[in-house]
């Protein structure tokens, strides 16, 4: 633990700063901070075997190099079902850009309903990838209808040719299942043609300190705003963001420059953007030479539930209200060429529009209030941006006591006063299927 001077009366652990302990609030490189309640299920080799998933429940399990696993789901005949599946090679695991993974979904009779590849990318930098499983019970053509067992499948999608897989070990996994009820009653069945698909000016002014979450659980509130942290190589950074029915989302990422400038790395800074169930959207990877650098989100649509038919990730994945999730990730290379950082990272978000009525679902979601942006949100989302702050403030001050107060000792922590609560790639190497499109 760190030893630092007293300066007042004693606190209690510095898990009690805001946004948690530094080490899973700030992310170290390559590490992914897995749901706190996320429950242990064993992925079995075969169906028979495979452990029930349900709902509203995550999950942790791993995957090794090679072979498949199983989980099984119980759905009714009238939900839609979401799985997603983040995998999450060990720090520092040598990766190729086609290194990735593979899930499924499949009914009892192993009809495919949906299948989802994703690789680690040009960056070539191991870091947490998400796929998605998916079963729309009201797709027109599907042949996954109707109440029963689904299953959901994982495998390794490996093309490390230079390395065994008996020494690639395993990567961990963290699934996160959820159900989406039908509507009360059928409304549209194509995408909206017409939508507004010009990127407005990002938000500018003075930039407000937010400290980045490790994972999907632990992400960062974000509202409407410009935002600064601070990022390094193998990075990554997870940040939720409040969009209501008919609102529009724009974000870019922006990495500072470096003090050299005398090498290159391809698809350094990634920025993703990840729906409410946790489904990819979009992408955005751009180089570094050195020179400040920029990834932008495309154009997306005001949520509405009509967008899931379109056949584009970026339209279809705008289907829900609820949080959704900016990741950021600057590839471990980098340190190689322009040294460990960390490097200045802002993040530009505007929220367009005021918010609509949401569809009439004819039942509750699994988790409950998912597709919402409740008040709640709202408030938490405001006053983690209003805790900004002092949270920063006492950031310097804790640096400030450690530089003057470090060494040996009995710990002793301090009441800190007012604590309060150029190369650019549009899309990564990803596949998808699904029957019935």
């Amino acid at each position: 633990m760190v030893r630092v001077a007293a300066v007042g009366v004693v606190l209690g652990m510095a898990a009690a700063v805001p946004g948690g302990s530094p080490a899973v609030a700030a992310g170290a490189p390559g590490s992914y901070a897995f749901d706190e309640d996320a429950r242990s299920v064993r992925g079995a080799t075969s169906t028979g075997e495979a452990e029930r998933l349900a709902p509203g429940t995550t999950y942790r399990s791993s995957l090794p190099a090679t072979g498949e696993r199983y989980y099984r789901l119980e759905l009714d005949a009238t939900s839609n079902a979401y799985v997603s599946v983040t995998a999450v090679p060990p720090p520092g695991a040598t990766v190729s850009a086609g290194d990735g993974v593979k899930v499924s979904l499949q009914d009892a009779d192993s009809h495919t309903c949906s299948v989802d590849t994703v690789s680690i990318g040009a960056g070539r930098s191991a870091h947490p990838i998400t796929a998605m499983g998916e079963r729309e019970a009201t797709r027109s053509g599907s042949i996954c209808k109707g109440a029963g067992t689904f299953y959901v499948v994982v495998e390794r999608v490996q093309r490390t040719a230079e390395v065994s897989p008996s020494l690639l070990g395993e990567w961990d996994l963290e699934l996160d299942p959820v159900s989406e009820p039908g509507l009360t009653q059928a409304g549209a069945t194509s995408a909206p043609e017409v939508w507004d698909s010009a990127s407005p000016a990002p938000p500018s002014g003075e930039a407000k300190r937010r400290e980045g979450g490790a994972g999907f659980g632990a992400a960062t509130s974000l509202g409407e705003g410009v935002w600064q942290d601070d990022v390094r190589p193998g990075q990554t950074l997870f940040y939720e963001v409040p969009v209501d029915w008919g609102q529009q989302l724009y974000a870019t990422a922006e990495l500072g420059s470096a003090s050299s400038d005398t090498g290159f790395v391809p698809s350094a800074l990634t920025l993703s953007l990840y729906n409410p169930v946790r489904a990819p959207v979009d992408y955005d990877g751009v180089g570094y030479d050195g020179s400040q650098r920029s990834a932008t989100l495309r154009p997306l649509p005001p949520v509405a539930y009509a967008n899931r038919f379109d056949v584009s990730d970026h339209v279809s994945g705008m289907r829900f209200a609820g949080s959704y999730y900016l990741v950021v990730h600057l590839a471990a290379q980098t340190a190689d060429d322009f040294g460990d950082g960390p490097f200045d990272l802002t993040l530009r978000v505007r929220v367009a529009h005021g918010a609509e009525a949401a569809p009439a679902y004819a039942g509750q979601s699994e988790p409950r209030d998912i597709f919402q942006v409740t008040a709640q949100g709202q408030r938490e989302t405001a006053a983690s941006e209003g805790g900004a702050a002092s949270a920063s403030r006492g950031n310097a001050l804790m640096k400030v006591i450690a530089a003057g107060g470090l060494g040996g000792g009995t710990v002793v922590l301090v009441v800190l006063g007012v604590w309060t609560g150029l190369g650019r790639r549009r899309e990564p190497v990803r596949t998808r299927g699904a029957a019935g499109r």
